[in-house]
């Protein structure tokens, strides 16, 4: 079981939730490389996609929340909770291993989300085809796809 106890990850969820809270996002990364203890390392107040790929480890398994902002339309705006699953691809192979047992701890407190994203390069956190799965999730998909 991944131990995410600490209530520093229960605040930055709740400020990435606020609309009162300018924070976006956040990543929670283990506490050490033998540990299963998550900690709350960075967190950011800019687009959680663009600002995650930078505090991204590849030699590291992580979970993040962000909130994504998106136009269906001239007219409307979204804003729609993601959960990203991250295992770069330098992580070590016992770590990989806890990653879908852990997910599900993860999930006990980082709670609402409308998809969830398993990442393994960078590359997977490119906006577009993000914002087409929440577009389809969120029954807002207009466009045929």
């Amino acid at each position: 079981m991944a131990d995410v106890s600490d209530p520093a990850i229960a605040q930055a969820y709740e400020d990435v939730r606020s609309d009162k809270s300018e924070t976006t996002w956040l990543l929670l990364d283990y506490e050490s490389d033998r540990s299963d203890r998550l900690v709350v390392t960075s967190t950011g107040t800019g687009n959680p996609l663009d600002e995650l790929k930078d505090n991204l480890d590849e030699g590291k398994a992580s979970y993040a929340y962000g909130r994504v902002s998106y136009a269906n339309d001239k007219e409307s705006k979204r804003e729609k909770f993601i959960l990203v699953v991250w295992i770069g691809p330098k992580c070590r192979v016992m770590r990989r291993a806890k990653i879908s047992v852990h997910a599900a701890d993860v999930k006990d407190v980082l709670r609402v989300f409308s998809i969830e994203v398993a990442a393994r390069e960078k590359g997977d956190l490119e906006e577009e085809p993000i914002v087409k799965r929440l577009r389809k999730a969120g029954g807002a998909s207009y466009d045929g796809v």
